[in-house]
């Protein structure tokens, strides 16, 4: 598979909190996963999350729009998985921005600061978020430098949405620190009483579970038709 590769090594590694990975959550897989490669940290996404970087996404079709992902880094009280919840979005003010580029200014990078601290001062910056219409998903040699210098922790995700197709993917630097800018994962849709999904996604697939219903005040998960 060709792709450039970055290795990330931060100098100074935070430990994570211990918390219980949430289970009522659908799992959303891409095609390289189902072909066996598995991202060290999982994440998470809230469908509110999930529907305010979508909006953001399809709101400019002709150029590049994107922000930061904020939420929490956990690691499981019980196995020592590390996640990541995703449970706000925060869109980038104050950006230089055309059909193959977006550039955060400093404007813009004062303006997050702000804003985590006014907002979101218990919550982590787990990475951030940007669009290639009509490009494909992938991670430009630019997008891979500003990864690696402005989220240089092994934690830490980016986000490439493409809004004309509806695809869509994670890159997850792996257990060496090496990300690849070609392989991106799926993440898991938190549900949390909703009765359907609102991943729309068409590169991402459920190999267990793809949509909800509500059965007598209950919120329960449908097995595919093609389950055993």
């Amino acid at each position: 598979m060709s792709g450039s590769l970055i290795r990330l090594s931060p100098n100074d590694i935070p430990e994570p909190k211990t918390a219980s990975i949430p289970g009522n959550a659908i799992r959303w897989r891409s095609q390289y996963e189902i072909a066996g490669y598995k991202a060290p940290v999982s994440v998470f996404v809230t469908s509110k999350a999930f529907v305010r970087f979508c909006a953001h996404a399809g709101s400019d079709l002709k150029n590049e729009v994107g922000g930061w992902l904020v939420g929490k880094w956990r690691a499981d009280e019980e196995s020592g998985q590390q996640f990541l919840i995703v449970d706000a979005v925060l869109p980038a003010l104050y950006t230089r921005h055309g059909s193959a580029y977006l550039t955060f200014t400093q404007d813009s990078q004062v303006a997050m600061h702000t804003m985590m601290e006014e907002k979101y001062p218990e919550s982590d910056l787990v990475g951030w978020y940007h669009t290639h219409p009509r490009m494909g998903v992938f991670l430009s040699s630019y997008d891979t430098w500003l990864h690696g210098n402005f989220f240089p922790h092994p934690w830490q995700v980016a986000l490439v949405i493409e809004p004309v197709s509806a695809t869509a993917g994670f890159f997850i630097p792996d257990q060496d620190g090496v990300l690849d800018n070609r392989r991106y994962y799926g993440f898991n849709e938190i549900y949390n009483g909703r009765k359907s999904s609102v991943v729309h996604w068409t590169n991402l697939h459920s190999d267990e579970k793809r949509e909800l219903q509500s059965n007598n005040g209950d919120v329960k998960l449908l097995e595919d038709d093609n389950d055993d």
